[in-house]
């Protein structure tokens, strides 16, 4: 499974970053129809704004994917101490081109098996990660593992049960073209997972998008 994730984004890494950010004609088209026009960028700035510009701490982000989003916000904070973290080589090759600051360390490394000690990270960041990641479970339990007590876990992620055609999609093309990997959380579900190991969760819905920020 975790070849086959990798594999999908290697094939995929020339058009990620297009289909994101809706820089052409076909990936506007797809976000329209498929997704309900659902803005990943505006997304992106919503998630990011939850990082005040002025920061200091130690941030995981997981996974830095191509770093499309993050990369200025990143170079900004030059006061804190960033770890951005793929899977994927070909993710990680797309992001050092991008980041090359001092205070951001890009490394390999899986989200089921953090190799950092307990409560390390002020902060763990995870854009578009979570609907890839082949176990959630590990996934939830790991960042919050290595999360300080009274940090903010911070992510985006696809969630189910709000659009029969984003459903469609996933299921039938995202899902076995391994970019996507099941199964996934409805609205109600995520709530219920993320009340039982936080204290406080912000949880919000734009489409088939689920965006939120929560207090351990």
């Amino acid at each position: 499974m975790a070849d086959k994730i990798q594999n999908a984004y290697k094939d995929s890494k020339d058009i990620y970053d297009d289909v994101l950010t809706q820089r052409s004609f076909l990936s506007r088209l797809y976000i329209k129809f498929f997704w309900g026009g659902t803005d990943d960028k505006e997304i992106a700035r919503k998630v990011l704004s939850y990082i005040p510009d002025d920061f200091e701490g130690e941030i995981l982000d997981v996974p830095v994917g191509t770093a499309v989003f993050t990369e200025e916000k990143w170079k900004r904070l030059t006061h804190s101490k960033i770890t951005c973290l793929d899977y994927s080589e070909d993710m990680l090759y797309q992001a050092r081109k991008r980041i090359t600051e001092k205070h951001v360390n890009l490394i390999k490394g899986d989200v089921g098996n953090l190799e950092m000690g307990d409560e390390k990270f002020d902060i763990v960041l995870s854009m578009n990660g979570f609907h890839a990641f082949p176990d959630k479970n590990k996934a939830f339990s790991e960042t919050y593992r290595v999360l300080k007590k009274g940090g903010k876990f911070i992510a985006c992620f696809y969630i189910k049960g709000q659009s029969r055609k984003t459903d469609w999609l996933v299921k039938n093309i995202l899902s076995k073209k391994g970019w996507f990997t099941p199964p996934f959380q409805t609205e109600d579900e995520l709530r219920e997972i993320l009340s039982k190991y936080y204290s406080k969760v912000n949880l919000q819905v734009d489409g088939s998008m689920a965006y939120l920020e929560c207090e351990k």
